[in-house]
């Protein structure tokens, strides 16, 4: 068996840079989420990723004391420099063969495992609200909505020491892990994130990219990184990478130049906005998903969202097939929300997959309704 990796990462629609980093260096492999303001976060986020990929190279120790190395290096270097006071960063990192994955962890970071279709939390957030769930003051639901659920209590380089979680879990062929900053995590479900994980199977550069689109799709408010590792059949190596390089930040403050003249200014808006509106609707026309409409599972053109009012999506296609059956199947729980498709013959797929699924449920029913 081997591990093959996708990741993906973006600035988001609010953030003006972007402070996440990540290593696919097989067999390491790394998300890192940084903080402090201005370029403070980039700053931690790259720094301790760097340090942990140097050190890895020489092999000069195991995971947890490059963590740790880490910490102080990023710690002393807000010491060192004003500009950087008080920075940090999470860190999920890990390394990863075919047999088994070993976790290092510090933050809200996290890392999942998708195994038969399932999704478990490999990783436990390091913040207020988590700590209070596991003291029984407040719930799981709670803790989602709670006003304070992005406080840290532990980060690397905030603190001179600083404790990290490991763990070793393994691994299956046909196993699934992936590691995201919570800029996925506050705006995509975990419903949501199992259902684009089990739609893009053997994809895991797609994988990647869809759960990306699906948090900017839901609001952006962060930064956002998904890197997703498969283990797959085939000879083992030093880790085959479907994609290793980041997706393209949108530019920040472009076309904000000064106008000699009224004219030249309006004549440049229209230009803009006339490209912009064109790309975006290239780029709309070019997106599926498998929805709901008029009670039916539909194929959809465009993307599930309507802002002010502008529907950004028709049907392609009503399949005739009841929603509220295929809604009360555990497979796909993002049907109402809508099941990203890379393209229609996807969706399609993902259509004849539901149909089966219903036929199955509807025979070990003895043929009656669910």
């Amino acid at each position: 068996m081997r591990i093959v990796a996708g990741v993906a990462t973006d600035v988001g629609r609010v953030r003006e840079g972007n402070e996440d980093a990540f290593i696919v260096e097989p067999p390491l492999y790394a998300v890192a989420d940084g903080m402090g303001g201005a370029r403070a976060g980039e700053v931690a986020s790259q720094l301790a990723l760097h340090t942990i990929a140097e050190l890895w190279r020489r092999g000069s120790g195991t995971l947890e004391d490059e963590v740790r190395e880490a910490n102080d290096i990023v710690f002393a270097r807000a010491g060192e420099d004003q500009r950087y006071a008080g920075m940090g960063t999470t860190l999920t990192a890990a390394v990863a063969s075919a047999e088994a994955i070993h976790l290092a962890h510090v933050g809200d970071s996290r890392a999942y495992l998708v195994r038969a279709g399932l999704l478990r939390q490999l990783t436990r957030d390091h913040t207020l609200v988590d700590r209070m769930v596991q003291a029984g003051e407040i719930t799981r639901d709670e803790a989602d909505v709670h006003p304070h659920r992005n406080v840290l209590i532990r980060a690397l380089g905030t603190e001179p020491r600083v404790d990290v979680d490991v763990d070793d879990i393994g691994l299956l062929e046909g196993d699934r892990v992936l590691l995201c900053s919570d800029g996925l995590t506050t705006m995509v479900t975990e419903d949501q994130i199992l259902a684009v994980l089990n739609a893009t199977v053997g994809k895991p550069q797609d994988a990647a990219d869809r759960l990306v689109r699906a948090a900017n799709r839901a609001g952006g408010i962060d930064n956002i990184t998904a890197l997703v590792l498969d283990v797959e059949e085939g000879e083992p190596d030093s880790g085959a990478i479907a994609a290793a390089s980041p997706v393209a930040a949108p530019p920040n403050g472009g076309g904000r130049r000064r106008a000699w003249r009224w004219i030249a200014a309006a004549v440049a808006v229209i230009l803009v906005t006339t490209v912009a509106y064109t790309a975006f609707r290239s780029y709309v026309d070019d997106q599926w998903y498998v929805g709901v409409s008029n009670g039916h599972v539909a194929i959809f053109q465009g993307i599930p969202a309507a802002p002010f009012g502008f529907e950004l999506s028709h049907v392609d296609l009503d399949t005739g097939l009841a929603a509220a059956e295929v809604e009360q199947l555990a497979t796909f729980p993002g049907l109402a929300d809508g099941i990203n498709a890379t393209s229609r013959e996807e969706a399609l797929q993902i259509v004849e997959a539901m149909r089966q699924d219903v036929e199955t449920s509807k025979s070990k029913h003895g043929g009656g309704a669910m």
